[in-house]
């Protein structure tokens, strides 16, 4: 099984400091190379260092590899959001086929920052998880509920609706590319609090019965750290880690891959 490690910089890093990062990252990945066992690495910075980045990922990749930004790298390379129409009159937005042309492989979609202060609804998130897949790249749908859902036992039903929503009607082979970052809101941020594997046993279970084997892979998100990371990864159904701020700095990140190129995933059946 592969297990997808990544991160995205949110408002974070200057255009330098996103292309030291990617450098930083591609040298590392080169002289420890076994980070790599079983993972694939990917980063999401700012719309404004992804052509930079790209170039970064590119310029370290292996000989013979496709002269293309972002292409032919270990590292997926993702936008934190895109609109739904390849072009037209809207103002400040960007479309995936312009993210797609800065090197972007996949695109975050949904996060719970986006859904409450951008608007961004379930018909959004389906409309642009369309898109992403449509020209090609990966759609990273992020679902989660509020700390009052959870509170009520509800859970289950929220996440489901949300996902439900976003993938309605694709078929199979579509689905297949879709990633799944489960986040609940009240253990992401600077304020939130680091859920327990005990509360992520419920999502978990009920996301793997719809989705596993269905999706490309299910992922955690929220308050991921290095002293949590493992505990989050043998979680039955955990494919993978969404991680904030603690990969914000390369050491963090290459410690995280380090964890999960080494964990040992008991096998469950039916789940990841």
């Amino acid at each position: 099984m592969t297990r997808w490690i990544g991160t995205s910089f949110k408002m974070n890093k200057t255009l330098s400091e996103a292309r030291a990062y990617a450098a930083g990252l591609s040298s590392a990945l080169q002289e420890r190379p076994e980070l790599l066992h079983g993972v694939q690495p990917f980063i999401i910075p700012p719309h404004t260092a992804l052509a930079a980045v790209a170039a970064e990922l590119t310029a370290q990749s292996a000989p013979g590899e496709p002269d293309v930004p972002g292409r032919g790298s270990v590292v997926r390379l993702g936008a934190q959001n895109a609109h739904w129409e390849d072009d037209g009159a809207w103002t400040g937005e960007i479309s995936v086929p312009q993210v797609a042309d800065a090197g972007a492989e996949l695109v975050e979609i949904g996060h719970s920052e986006r859904r409450e202060h951008f608007g961004e609804t379930i018909e959004t998130t389906r409309l642009k998880v369309a898109s992403v897949l449509r020209h090609g790249l990966v759609p990273l749908l992020c679902i989660g509920e509020p700390a009052q859902v959870q509170e009520r036992g509800e859970t289950a039903a929220y996440i489901l609706e949300q996902a439900r929503g976003a993938l309605r009607g694709l078929p199979a082979d579509q689905l297949s590319r879709v990633l799944i970052a489960y986040e609940p809101i009240w253990a992401i941020g600077a304020q939130g609090r680091p859920a327990t594997a005990a509360e992520l046993r419920e999502p978990f279970e009920v996301l793997s019965r719809e989705y596993a084997g269905k999706v490309q892979a299910l992922l955690y998100g929220g308050s991921v750290s290095p002293e949590n990371a493992l505990e989050m990864l043998l979680i039955p159904g955990v494919q993978g880690l969404f991680v904030g701020r603690a990969a914000w700095t390369l050491q963090g990140y290459l410690e995280i891959l380090r964890i999960a190129s080494t964990a040992e995933k008991p096998h469950v059946s039916g789940l990841g």
